[in-house]
């Protein structure tokens, strides 16, 4: 009884520690990206080489988007983060990293100029949704999944405004987007116009007129 009262004690006390580092975080990012001004997160796989097509167009895209004034926001690792850094130091634009802790020891790649370093996901999400005017989802796998679905739930359930959240490339989608229509919304749990939520394009000048349409039209 008394070593289970101490692993309580002990597990209480670093709860209530862990919401300051929590705290800390939160001011860390609301200082360090208030002034930014316009931005736009690119989301991706970190698995892809940069002699991938798809690396390729996310760099194409973070410097289209940094030519036309935004600053381009990822998560700070290799591949299509990595890729995004790069349009984005390319154009000259500002070019910010959010990194996530991992057991696999997630390194900052040498495109981001400015750089957060997150304890916790929640934490950082909350840094790319707050400053982002749009989303840009490329090919990936579970991560990028979950920011795209956690995007379009908020949008869906008006917990945020809605805002652009772009699909790039089509082929890679088309599978997902299917079983949507087919499957999602045959059976009713969701609604025919969630699925204008979102917007799929191909090309990079088609991701930076998707956002100016948006804005031009709310």
């Amino acid at each position: 009884m008394q070593r289970y009262k101490m692993i309580k004690d002990d597990f209480t006390k670093e709860d209530t520690w862990r919401m300051f580092r929590i705290m800390s975080e939160f001011v860390d990012g609301f200082e360090t990206l208030s002034d930014i001004g316009q931005a736009v997160s690119i989301f991706g796989s970190s698995r892809l080489k940069p002699a991938n097509k798809y690396y390729k167009l996310a760099e194409e895209t973070a410097y289209q988007l940094a030519k036309a004034g935004y600053a381009v926001i990822t998560g700070s690792g290799p591949g299509i983060m990595e890729a995004g850094n790069k349009g984005a130091r390319r154009a000259k634009g500002q070019s910010i990293g959010l990194n996530i802790q991992i057991p696999s020891e997630q390194k900052p790649n040498k495109y981001v100029d400015t750089l957060l370093d997150f304890r916790y996901f929640f934490v950082r999400k909350v840094m790319f949704v707050k400053y982002a005017k749009a989303f840009v989802i490329m090919p990936g796998g579970y991560g990028t999944l979950d920011e795209f679905f956690e995007a379009i739930n908020l949008i869906q359930t008006k917990r945020i405004p809605k805002f652009p959240v772009v699909l790039l490339g089509s082929e890679y989608w088309k599978g997902m987007v299917e079983w949507l229509r087919k499957v999602v919304l045959r059976i009713g749990n969701i609604s025919p116009h969630d699925l204008d939520i979102f917007t799929i394009v191909d090309k990079p000048e088609d991701v930076v007129k998707a956002i100016r349409n948006f804005y031009q039209k709310h």
